[in-house]
């Protein structure tokens, strides 16, 4: 990827298969959609399923670090994400229907997240609770469901960019 000389070339990268410039707003979009699908699905796979392994007279210390711990990724993370679908909203790049989908899916991990996950972690922080376990679990899900269209639908708007 190359930006262009001179004032055409602000804001804009030339992409292979691309005769224009691609608005930097859909490379950011898409790099942040990548890294948050990738984080989404390794906590699916395998964070949230190793909670069920660990001996209940240690889950509340446990759960308190992980939330600990898994703050310093998941806010920088929601902050580009949320950079991303705002910076695409305000340049509206080819495919403006798209990057309000793109938008809708950032506002469903969010809202998942602080509705739904942030109060099962807050029940499962006084210790092991299958039945919340389970609903983080599908809770889960729902969030990485919409880090996968999330992608997709970004990979869509560089695709539908400038040719």
């Amino acid at each position: 990827m190359s930006t262009p000389a001179g004032p055409a070339g602000v804001g804009s990268a030339r992409l292979p298969g691309h005769d224009g410039c691609m608005p930097w707003s859909s490379v950011f979009m898409l790099a942040a959609a990548a890294a948050y699908a990738g984080f989404q699905w390794t906590v699916h796979l395998v964070v949230y399923p190793q909670f069920a392994l660990v001996p209940p007279e240690a889950f509340a210390e446990y759960e308190r670090r992980h939330q600990q711990r898994i703050s310093y990724v998941v806010g920088p993370l929601f902050t580009v994400l949320i950079v991303g679908a705002g910076w695409q909203l305000a340049e509206r790049p080819a495919g403006t229907a798209w990057a309000l989908v793109a938008a809708l899916l950032v506002a469903t991990v969010l809202g998942v997240t602080a509705f739904v996950a942030v109060p099962l972690h807050r029940r499962l922080s006084a210790g092991w609770d299958a039945a919340a376990h389970g609903a983080l679990l599908r809770a889960d899900l729902v969030r990485t469901v919409a880090a996968a269209a999330l992608l997709g639908t970004a990979v869509l708007i560089v695709l539908l960019g400038p040719r």
